[in-house]
C-alpha cells in the first residue's frame, strides 16, 4: 500500500554496505555472497519447456516501524514464503537496499535487477526483480519513471504522492534460444487516482514498444481493485484492445470467478476479505495453469502486509 521516505537506520546502512560490498553501481547486477542457511536450495531446472513459476511479492517496507511485525523478525519467513514455491521470476515491491541485499545472499541462485526509486541508484524502495541464473540468460534490463519524465531518475508527476516506476528484464531460456520473454515489475501510487491511471497507460504503451505484445508478464501491486471497468487502470491494461492492440490476460481472474475472499493487503491481520491490488498479467500467448494467493503463516505471523500471488504458466 502506501510507502514512506527513505528512512536511514543502522541495519539498512549495513544491508547497503553489503550491496557496495558486491560492488553494485546503479542499475547493474552484483556477484552474490555466501547465503545463510534458509530452507532448502531450489533444485535446478532440468526441463527448459517446463512452465514458468511467476510470483509477486510487496515486501513491506524494512524502515517502517512494525513493531513484532518488523522486517528482522519476518524475514526469514518471507525467505521461506519464497522458496516453498520456488518461483522462476519473482517481482517485488517496496524493496530498500538492505532488504535488496539480505535476499541476495538468501536467494543466490537468482539473479537481480533494481534500483532505487529516488536517484537511480541505492535510495528509495525498488521494483526489484528476481531470476533463476540456472534457467535464464539474461538479455537486457532497465527501468523507466512513471512520469513525464520516464528517463529522470525520481521523478513523479500528475497526482502522484511519491516517484513511481518500472523495472524489466528480458531473459531467454538458457536450454531453448527461441523462448524469449520479458518481465515487467511495477508499483502504483498509493494516492493518485490520475497517476495510476496514467501509469497504466505507461506500461501498456511500453510493453507494446519493447516487446510488441508478445511474451510479456507483468507483475506488481497496482493499489487500485481489480475487475474494475471502464476508465481504470486495470480496464487499460486488461480490456479491450486500444490503438496498440494491447491486451493483458489477469492470471488469477482467467481460473477464479470473482469473489469477496480475494484481497490481497491484509496489514499483518491475514484477513482476506478486501480487494485484490496485486496482480500478474500476461500476453496472451502465455497460458496461466494455476494461480494462487499464498496465505501462509506461521503461528500468526505473515511474511509481510501483502500475501504473495503465485501463478504457473505455460509457453
Amino acid at each position: 500500500m502506501g510507502s514512506t521516505w527513505w528512512c536511514w537506520t543502522p541495519r539498512l546502512l549495513l544491508g547497503i554496505l553489503l550491496l557496495a560490498g558486491c560492488g553494485w553501481p546503479a542499475g547493474r547486477e552484483a556477484s552474490s555472497a555466501a547465503p545463510p542457511h534458509l530452507g532448502t536450495a531450489v533444485e535446478p531446472a532440468t526441463n527448459s519447456l517446463a512452465p514458468l513459476r511467476v510470483m509477486t511479492f510487496n515486501l513491506r517496507y524494512a524502515a517502517a516501524d512494525d513493531g513484532d511485525n518488523g522486517w528482522e523478525l519476518r524475514r526469514d519467513q518471507l525467505v521461506e514464503t519464497i522458496r516453498a514455491f520456488t518461483p522462476d521470476i519473482l517481482g517485488t515491491q517496496e524493496c530498500l537496499a538492505a532488504q535488496a541485499g539480505f535476499l541476495r545472499q538468501a536467494l543466490p541462485e537468482y539473479g537481480f535487477v533494481g534500483i532505487g526509486r529516488e536517484n537511480g541508484r541505492l535510495a528509495g524502495e525498488m521494483c526489484a526483480i528476481f531470476y533463476r541464473t540456472d534457467r535464464f540468460v539474461k538479455l537486457a534490463a532497465g527501468h523507466f519513471w512513471l512520469s513525464e519524465k520516464p528517463n529522470v531518475p525520481g521523478s513523479k508527476s500528475w497526482d502522484s504522492a511519491l516517484p513511481r516506476m518500472v523495472s524489466w528484464v528480458r531473459l531467454r531460456d538458457a536450454g531453448d534460444s527461441t523462448l524469449v520473454f520479458s518481465l515487467f515489475n511495477t508499483h502504483f501510487d498509493h494516492v493518485g487516482t490520475v497517476a495510476r491511471l496514467r501509469s497504466a497507460q505507461a506500461l501498456r504503451d511500453s510493453i507494446a514498444a519493447k516487446t510488441g505484445f508478445e511474451r510479456a508478464i507483468v507483475t506488481g501491486d497496482f493499489n487500485t481493485p481489480a475487475d474494475t471497468a471502464g476508465t481504470s487502470p486495470y480496464h487499460e491494461l486488461t480490456g479491450d484492445p486500444g490503438e496498440s492492440g494491447s491486451r493483458l490476460v489477469d492470471a488469477y481472474r482467467a481460473l477464479h470467478a470473482a469473489g469477496s475472499n480475494e484481497g490481497t493487503y491484509h496489514g499483518f491481520t491475514g484477513q482476506s476479505d478486501g480487494t485484490r491490488i496485486d496482480w500478474i498479467l500476461l500476453t496472451p500467448d502465455l497460458v496461466p495453469m494455476e494461480a494462487q494467493i499464498v496465505r501462509s503463516q506461521r503461528e500468526g505471523r505473515y511474511p509481510s502486509d501483502h500475501f504473495p500471488v503465485t501463478a504457473v504458466v505455460t509457453w
